[in-house]
């Protein structure tokens, strides 16, 4: 109640509306590391145009790999202005199709029968995890700061803790050297 940069949001339909920021992350689909974090006033469009612009802020190759770039996503960004600004983008979008929505869906039926189009659908899932650790161990289910720059600030910080956590453990089950 004391935050002026919080806005009213809500996690679904059925749920009251609570004062938050929108929190996103880019992650890496192979090992479930974070990449990029956005905080922002919450707003219907916030996550897509929060995605958009990490997705700019990722350039090149990663070390030791080649290949196209694909971006794996929810229903909610099966959107024309996404698909598109993500091809834009040089990436490959594997948006869940939203298939039940009034309008078509931005995705090909063609693309979504593809291999590694479920490959990035099973994986896109490991961005909740970063999540949970953040509500569970990393404070951030009751923010004690307030304003968009440090809560922005906090979070991207809990976020790369939560690197160190993951890369300790993939470390021990012998996946990354």
């Amino acid at each position: 109640m004391t935050d002026p940069d919080a806005r009213l949001a809500r996690k679904g339909p059925a749920q009251p509306a609570v004062l938050a920021y929108a929190a996103s992350v880019l992650t890496d689909n192979r090992h479930g590391l974070v990449v990029a974090t956005a905080v922002g006033h919450a707003t219907g469009t916030a996550e897509v145009e929060q995605a958009e612009q990490m997705l700019a802020g990722v350039t090149g190759e990663p070390a030791g790999r080649s290949g196209r770039r694909t971006v794996g996503a929810d229903k909610l960004y099966d959107q024309q202005g996404f698909v598109g600004a993500v091809r834009e983008l040089a990436f490959t979008p594997h948006v869940a199709r939203n298939d039940h929505a009034t309008h078509p869906s931005a995705i090909a039926a063609a693309l979504a029968g593809e291999p590694g189009y479920n490959e990035s659908q099973r994986r896109r899932k490991l961005v909740e995890e970063g999540f949970g650790w953040g509500k569970v161990v990393g404070l951030l289910r009751k923010l004690r700061h307030r304003g968009v720059g440090r809560v922005d600030w906090v979070f991207a910080f809990t976020m790369g803790i939560y690197n160190l956590v993951r890369m300790r453990t993939l470390i021990r089950v012998g996946v990354c050297a």
